[in-house]
């Protein structure tokens, strides 16, 4: 798969997640078989403020390339100062703009899914990153509840040259409940020339095939179900290359890639800057004696009570 000048390897890519998609993170799914992955999401504000916290969630390393920028606002002067500070500190492969988010932090502000409502300011910002970066610019949208009025926004994005576009098939309002709907993906796909990543209930070997099949689209994009879980890029890789389904130690695999996980936050200076309870609660959801451990981990004083639980967990399932 190709965005403007960038070869990928495949077609499955991580999805930009706030407070999970941390360089670690990004590494192991990387290794684990995602042909591209992306930062948290990034505020264009807070580039322009120079916020310590921000600042430290774009950076990468050579082996992570190539690697996207995900970046959020409502103001074009605004994001067009800030890409070009993210350009030239972080020298990302692909800049992504979001206007999908559904969260109520950045709809209140007019950022995010918000800009749904504003097809022509959508095309402003993205116009403008184009013509004022040497970046290539991608786009994240959710959908509307007008099938046309999503072709449209996502032809406006075409227009103002973004070099790709990942569709979740999920409304603002839907929030992350009921069904990702991927008519709009495929609908998407036969009108646009650029490529389109279908994104939303991506979460086995299974849906991610029928999910391609029936689209037709460029690329996937995972993101909730690789959270505690990037192991699952290896199962997804293998199945596609395959055909066949890899067989491992669920439990296993996790308390590994738990411990990885642990180091590589050391490695990068990075274990002060996450909820380490809430990360660790992701790596036992889909256990057999989840919740039990949950409960142990939320009650845990430091990182060793939080290892030995999960490993204790591991211990006892077959």
């Amino acid at each position: 798969m190709r965005i403007a000048n960038i070869k990928l390897e495949g077609n499955i890519f991580l999805a930009p997640m706030s407070n999970v998609t941390n360089l670690p993170f990004r590494l192991m799914c990387r290794e684990y078989g995602a042909s591209m992955s992306y930062t948290e999401m990034i505020s264009s504000d807070a580039i322009i403020h120079e916020n310590k916290k921000t600042v430290r969630r774009g950076i990468s390393c050579d082996s992570e390339r190539p690697f996207g920028i995900q970046i959020f606002g409502n103001s074009p002067e605004t994001m067009i100062v800030a890409a070009q500070r993210i350009e030239e500190s972080y020298r990302p492969d692909i800049i992504d703009v979001n206007f999908g988010c559904p969260a109520r932090l950045l709809t209140k502000d007019g950022c995010g899914s918000a800009l749904l409502r504003s097809p022509e300011l959508i095309f402003d910002i993205l116009k403008d990153l184009v013509d004022n970066l040497s970046t290539p610019v991608t786009a994240k949208i959710r959908i509307l509840e007008n099938m046309e009025d999503s072709i449209k926004i996502a032809e406006l994005i075409e227009k103002a040259g973004a070099s790709a576009i990942t569709v979740h098939g999920r409304t603002q309002q839907q929030q992350y409940s009921g069904k990702s709907n991927m008519d709009y993906a495929k609908r998407i796909k036969q009108e646009l020339s650029i490529p389109v990543i279908a994104n939303g209930d991506i979460v086995d070997e299974h849906s991610a095939e029928k999910i391609l099949e029936y689209t037709e689209c460029d690329g996937i994009m995972i993101g909730r179900a690789a959270m505690g879980n990037p192991f699952l890029f290896k199962r997804i890789s293998y199945y596609m290359t395959t055909g066949e389904l890899l067989e491992y130690n669920s439990c296993q695999q996790r308390y590994a890639d738990f411990s990885d996980y642990i180091e590589r936050l050391d490695e990068y200076g990075l274990t002060d800057t996450i909820n380490m309870k809430a990360q660790a609660q992701w790596f036992t959801r889909g256990i057999r004696g989840g919740r039990s451990v949950r409960e142990k981990i939320a009650a845990s004083k430091n990182i060793d009570e939080i290892s030995y639980h999960i490993k204790e967990m591991c211990d006892n399932v077959d």
